[in-house]
């Protein structure tokens, strides 16, 4: 039992679910040593000899029936449409037989399950209400060792993490998975809300979506147009609501379409319209000559009696100004001597000044650029990575490694912080690509969130560049942005200059620009270097 025990590891995770394992282990090892000693017992009474033997060979067959395996998971998360069924993968290595095993998915506590296998057949009297009649233990691949789940009606509360735990007599096993839910809403509704500004404006509105989508307007030629306002909220449900709206003017964008998009799927919903020329506020030109012609009239009379009142007043100030213009002129000469006094020192001063900058400019062409010596910190490291005891390098593993669960580290997006970090001055290191697998490279707040589900963007505290797995990169912008490239990067230098608040990556190999996010981008704050590999792909930093 105390190897039982350690094998739970040391997690807070583990320590909650012995609790409940303990009770059933204890019950299911004490029935059999009680059936084994009343037999051997009875027969020691009457047959010594074939006692004992009776006595080993039990013990023999009982420790060969509890066979070792793993419980193995998907390695990124699974993402499900609410309302629609998805499945759970896990399954057993090697593959063997999980008939009569007890197979147990539960979300947060050990004692309350999804879906719980025993003797057999579903047990449905621990199940949790809110997964009754949601789930079913896909018994056609048990033989195989595939333990998958499939659950019905996706709902939002559904997201989090599930716990695929099997147990063979005494030994057991299990995998954590990540379930992610995303939602599509309905068709766009456009509608015509009336003139403003020389158009017409036109609103959008759609509902059911999850997590908050993105809203565009285009244009006949797919060119996207400025939105005029933009709301989203959630409803009772968790779901977004969406209003956007845009105005229409003739000729220019009477063709328009209203596009959302849901960034988890990658899935979008579009709807178009087109406003006909009747439906734009027409101006009569013989209406617009009359009133032109009105206004000037008016104004012509009005300045007409302005001026015969003002020819008086004009001929009295006359001589007054005559007198003063006297007066100025005297001091007009002073003030341009003085006036030629100062521009002589403001000359001088524009020299110095010149000079200085001058100075300020070449002191930043030859300032410094540190060759920054980065190690990785395996504090932050996620379980699935594997790092080399130099802090070099790291590669995607395929088993949850048993690390403490710290605030530092990691435990949804498979990346890793580099030490230390940089808080002023400029900075250079490079980070060389081995593998066809995907990964991002870049930086990071060194308070960016570890916890949960992340999205990898400035405003979360995260600059970098990405190459997927379909051979696409990006920069991560939000939103992201497409770089031209027909194939990845080898090596990598990345350029952190913290004092202007930028980041620049360039190909290390033929010194080529890849993308530069503006100065101001990055805050002030300590700067730490950043990498999320995929399956498949290892990343080294360069000495």
């Amino acid at each position: 039992m105390d190897e039982d025990f350690r094998n739970l590891g040391t997690s807070e995770r583990a320590q909650n679910c012995s609790k409940a394992y303990f009770q059933d282990v204890s019950d299911q090892v004490t029935m059999k040593k009680m059936k084994v000693l009343s037999f051997c017992h009875s027969s020691r009474s009457s047959f010594p000899l074939p006692g004992f033997i009776v006595f080993f060979l039990t013990c023999y067959v009982h420790k060969m029936e509890s066979a070792t395996f793993t419980v193995i998971g998907p390695r990124d998360p699974v993402t499900a449409i609410l309302g629609q069924e998805t499945v759970l993968p896990c399954h057993l290595s090697p593959r063997m037989s999980a008939a009569n095993m007890e197979v147990r998915w539960f979300h947060s506590e050990f004692s309350t399950a999804v879906h719980l296998y025993r003797d057999g057949k579903d047990q449905y009297e621990r199940q949790m209400p809110e997964y009754q009649g949601r789930t079913e233990l896909l018994k056609a691949g048990l033989t195989d060792g595939n333990v998958h789940l499939r659950l019905l009606n996706i709902r939002r509360s559904d997201e989090g993490q599930y716990h695929c735990f099997v147990q063979d007599d005494t030994f057991y096993e299990e995998a954590v998975l990540e379930l992610w839910i995303a939602g599509l809403g309905s068709a766009p509704l456009l509608s015509v809300e009336g003139h403003q500004d020389g158009g017409i404006r036109v609103v959008c509105r759609s509902a059911g979506w999850y997590p908050e989508p993105e809203v565009l307007w285009r244009n006949l030629n797919g060119r996207h147009l400025p939105s005029l306002s933009v709301t989203k909220s959630q409803g009772d449900n968790s779901l977004f609501e969406t209003e956007t709206a845009v105005i229409v003017t003739e000729h220019l964008n009477q063709n328009l379409s209203s596009c959302i998009r849901n960034t988890v799927l990658n899935q979008e919903k579009e709807s178009a319209v087109y406003i006909a020329d009747p439906f734009f506020p027409k101006v009569n030109p013989w209406m617009v000559g009359l009133s032109v012609i009105l206004v000037v009239l008016l104004c012509c009379i009005g300045l007409t009696g302005y001026l015969f009142k003002m020819k008086g007043k004009l001929t009295e100030e006359v001589g007054k100004r005559d007198i003063e213009i006297d007066k100025r002129d005297k001091e007009i000469s002073k003030r341009d001597i003085e006036i030629d006094k100062r521009d002589k020192e403001i000359s001088k001063r524009d020299r110095e000044i010149e000079k200085r900058d001058n100075e300020i400019r070449w002191r930043r062409s030859v300032a410094p650029i540190e060759e920054a010596n980065v190690t990785l910190d395996p504090d932050t490291a996620h379980p699935h990575l594997i790092l080399t005891e130099a802090g070099k390098s790291v590669t995607r593993g395929d088993t949850w490694q048993d690390l403490p669960d710290t605030p530092e580290r990691f435990d949804s997006r498979v990346c890793v912080l580099g030490c230390g970090g940089f808080t002023a001055g400029r900075h250079c290191w490079e980070v060389e690509v081995e593998g066809a697998g995907g990964w991002a490279v870049g930086v990071a707040r060194e308070s960016v969130r570890r916890k949960g589900r992340i999205r990898c963007s400035p405003e979360e505290g995260i600059w970098a560049v990405e190459w997927d797995w379909w051979g696409q990169f990006w920069a991560l912008t939000s939103p992201v942005t497409p770089l031209t490239r027909s194939r990845a990067p080898s090596r990598i230098r990345v350029c952190l200059d913290c004092d202007r608040g930028q980041v620049t990556f360039i190909e290390a190999g033929d010194e080529a620009p890849i993308f530069t996010f503006p100065p101001g981008s990055v805050p002030g704050g300590r700067i730490r270097p950043w990498l999320w590999v995929r399956g498949g792909s290892r990343l080294r930093l360069c000495p």
